[in-house]
This record gives structure tokens, sequence and C-alpha cells, in this order.
């Protein structure tokens, strides 16, 4: 007697594969990587390398010697979460902490739950989470670009940009009054400021999404509904009071939103699967980075939004399923 086997998703047949896809993504971060090389120099060399060599190396042994699989290391899954988890910390933070926070993303968010394809929150941003509120001094004390290239510790430090406009409407200061002290949007857009390695250039973190969607990796509904729901919703508070609430322009290109919105949310294995579904997820984590950003503790929301969006996903993939295949529709 046969026996029909049908294997996991997906069923759609294309010439795609995870690697191809994988690799992808790493194709398309050499531009920020670059970018976070130039303005940080040896700091930001070092702890990329240290991330993803540890992502790669505990995703392998954990494979094998406690899942007991073949390990996979080299469908290039392990690198984007060493690259993007590195992207997410100042060039200053301790190798042994990033070290932790590469178990982490690995061993607790991604491979506890099965393994690539399994885990339903981003593991980059569990690690980076994680990373913060265990060493919230190191995770916050961010190198200044270009002074800072041939140091690996005791880096000059600055606040972010996020940071000098919560810090400032909380003293009472005015918006026109922070202003001279933010740096231009030329600056914000080519990347030369404080930050985390990732966040610094928006212009790069463009082109890297441009590939992806060229590539068809990823599709436009999440970043442009991320990006648009920060646009109307900070516009709308702007024109409120625009000495209180900085403008649009800003929120777009100051902390992790290019790169939360680019490569953090568009993750496929934790957004959901239906373009409407995706466009509600983008708008979610949209509305939830304002609210934690202009009216939280915290100078910036998009990891805390993309995690607790990637919990909402169950839900979103259950409201928004696509017609199932020979479907009758009835009418009346």
């Amino acid at each position: 007697m046969n026996l029909l086997t049908v294997s996991g998703s997906p069923h759609v047949y294309t010439d795609s594969s995870v690697r191809r896809i994988m690799w992808g993504v790493v194709i398309s971060l050499i531009p920020a990587m670059l970018v976070s090389f130039w303005y940080f120099g040896l700091g930001a060399i070092v702890i990329t390398l240290t991330a993803v060599v540890f992502c790669v190396l505990f995703e392998f042994l954990i494979q094998k010697y406690i899942l007991k699989e073949q390990p996979t290391i080299m469908d290039g899954s392990a690198v984007i979460t060493g690259v993007l988890l590195a992207f997410n910390v100042p060039s200053s933070l301790p190798v042994w902490q990033m070290i932790i926070g590469c178990l982490v993303a690995i061993g607790i968010a991604k491979m506890s739950y099965g393994g690539l394809g399994k885990n339903p929150f981003n593991p980059a941003l569990v690690g980076r989470v994680f990373l913060l509120i265990s060493f919230p001094v190191d995770m916050t004390s961010w190198p200044l670009p270009i002074s800072n290239r041939l140091v690996l510790t005791d880096a000059v430090t600055g606040p972010t940009t996020l940071g000098i406009v919560k810090e400032g409407i909380a003293n009472g200061e005015t918006v026109s009054q922070l202003y001279s002290k933010l740096p231009d949007y030329t600056q914000m857009f080519m990347g030369n400021i404080g930050g985390s390695l990732g966040e610094v250039s928006a212009i790069a973190l463009i082109i890297g999404g441009m590939y992806m969607l060229y590539k068809k990796i990823i599709t436009w509904h999440i970043p442009v509904s991320y990006l648009l729901s920060v646009f109307i919703f900070t516009g709308a508070l702007y024109l409120i009071n625009p000495e209180i609430y900085i403008d649009p322009l800003f929120h777009l290109l100051a902390g992790g939103l290019m790169l939360g919105a680019i490569y953090m949310a568009t993750d496929m294995v934790t957004s959901p699967m239906t373009y409407m579904g995706m466009l509600v997820f983008g708008l979610g984590c949209g509305v939830l980075t304002v609210l934690i950003r202009v009216f939280g503790a915290y100078p910036e929301g998009v990891s805390f939004a993309i995690l607790i969006m990637n919990a909402c996903v169950p839900l979103i993939n259950r409201g928004f399923k696509p017609k199932r295949f020979g479907e009758v529709i009835k009418n009346g």
C-alpha cells in the first residue's frame, strides 16, 4: 500500500533556495558594513567578526552535539544573525558581552525552537534586547565616528540623536533649541553620527534594501508601511506642537528605523505570509516605534516594536489567510 507523504511548507516551486536567499541578504548588508568600518574602524571590524564567528560556532555546536542534526551553517542564516546583531550594538561593546549576545541570539532565540524557520522572534533583536537589559551602560555608550577609527576601547563617546532629543525635551528645552545640538540631515543620511554600527547610514541601508527588492528577497509592503506609518504619526505630532515633537524626517533618519524596517521587520520567518498581513505588521511596528520613542522611557523603540509585532504574527496570519486553492466562494 503506497502512502502519500506531504513535506512541510512552502510548496511553491521557484528557483530560489534558503542558501541563495540568505547569502543575498549578506551581500545586501555589505554597503552598511563598509560604512560602519569607515566611521568606527577597528572596533567595528572586531565586533562584526566576533559576532559572525560565534553565531556560526554556536549554531554548529548546538546542531551537532545537542540536537544531533546535520549542521546547516553554510546556509548563511547564522552569518546574517551575526552581522545584524553587530549592527545593533556600539563598536565599543566588550567582546565577551558580544559573545554572550551571540549565545542568546542563536541558542535561545533560534535553536531552542528548532532552528531556522521555527523561531517566532528575530534572533538578532532578542540578542540585542538581552544585551541592552543586562549591560545598559556599555550598550548605551556610543563612540563618535571618524576620530575613533584606530580605537578599540575607551573611545570618545556621545549621545545619539534620539538621546539628545529625549533628554532635551525632558529637561524643558524646545525642539528649536535642540537643533543646534543635532547633526544636519546630510550627516544623518550619510552616516557621520554616533550610534550602533548598522544604524548610522541611511543611504547604505537603502542601497541594500533596493538590492533585496531587485532580487525579490523581500517585498515593499513591510518597509513602506513601517516607514510611512512613522512618517504620518510623527508628522501629526509635529503639526500639533513643533516645539515638543520633532519633524518626521528626523525620525526616519535617526536611530535604527531604517535598519529595522529594511532588515529586521522583513525577516521572512518572523513576519506575516500575506501582503495584507505585511501591511498590518508594518503599521503596527511603526505605531509602536513612535509610541516608545515619544512617550516611553527609551529614546529608541524599533527593537521592542518589532519583537512585540513578532508575537502578533500568528494572529495576523490567522486573520489574513489567503483563499484556499479550489475554495468555492458563495454569493449572497
